[in-house]
């Protein structure tokens, strides 16, 4: 049975990303860029917003307010393509012109639950805030990693991760501090009806 990871990478104020800032917020270090080279294979799954995203800047589109990629920046994009991706979207068309993705138009959460079910690999999100939602809200995530960089973007974030979700308990699997500033925090989620009525002992 495969395992579902849904992945962030915020602002400490839970943003994905801010106007005019750079990729990773211009704040990786050699210890964190070293961590994800490290990282198992994994399917990605994404909605059509991040695909669009995604695979502009795999066609060679530079973020707005950069002239062009950073190293890093590069070489995260150039690992995405060759990665195999997994696009759930209504309004694409195909053929995809990303390398190694698949359009799905069925339902995400019953596609995933099958893909779960059937499979024996790590899936993980990449950005797809909605698409992460759903998911969670339907039990699938056996973890959730919030990679954390030392910004406020209260005036130019983009993106609030956490707005719409369910309450959520978590429970702590890892953590990690990357270059003296980075935080990982990763947790086993478990949705919530109602906030608990007392505090654990």
């Amino acid at each position: 049975m495969s395992e579902l990871l849904v992945d962030f990478i915020t602002s400490l104020d839970g943003y994905a990303s801010g106007e005019g800032w750079p990729g990773f917020w211009g704040l990786e270090g050699p210890e964190y860029l070293a961590w994800l080279t490290e990282q198992p294979e994994v399917t990605y799954l994404m909605g059509a917003n991040t695909y669009r995203l995604m695979s502009g800047f795999a066609a060679g589109q530079v973020p707005s307010g950069q002239d062009e990629f950073r190293p890093e920046e590069e070489s995260s994009v150039d690992e995405l393509s060759q990665a195999s991706k997994v696009v759930f979207s209504s309004s694409l068309e195909e053929p995809l012109t990303w390398a190694n993705s698949t359009l799905v138009r069925d339902d995400a959460v019953e596609t995933v639950r099958a893909m779960k079910s059937s499979g024996s690999g790590l899936l993980s999100t990449i950005g797809s805030l909605s698409l992460c939602r759903s998911l969670l809200r339907a039990g699938l995530v056996d973890r959730f990693r919030v990679v954390m960089f030392p910004v406020i973007t209260g005036a130019t974030g983009q993106d609030r991760i956490y707005d719409g979700y369910p309450d959520v308990a978590l429970e702590m699997v890892e953590h990690r501090t990357f270059d003296g500033r980075i935080q990982l925090v990763e947790y086993k989620p478990r949705v919530l009806d109602h906030p608990p009525l007392g505090v654990p002992a």
